[in-house]
């Protein structure tokens, strides 16, 4: 199997997602998929589905819009620092 066929079969269409992009790295991390999900809850049954088949192990990072991190930014959050 060609190597860039591989990705886009380990993303079940039953979930919505799609492969945006792929790419192959030097280090403690050979590869790096950046995939579309429809939620989080979404992802996570990817990853608990292709970890749990043993073949590969996957690391998870939520990356946020420009927008989201905008939202947040106009949230209130009401904390208070420990011994504050």
């Amino acid at each position: 199997m060609r190597r860039r066929a591989a990705p886009p079969r380990l993303i079940p269409t039953s979930v919505g997602g799609r492969v945006e992009q792929m790419y192959f790295a030097f280090g403690e991390t050979d590869t790096y998929v950046i995939v579309d999900l429809p939620s989080n809850a979404a992802s996570a049954a990817v990853g608990l589905t292709i970890s749990a088949s043993g073949a590969v192990r996957t690391k998870t990072a939520v990356l946020l819009t420009p927008e989201e991190i905008d939202d947040a930014a106009r949230m209130e959050v009401a904390y208070r620092a420990p011994g504050a």
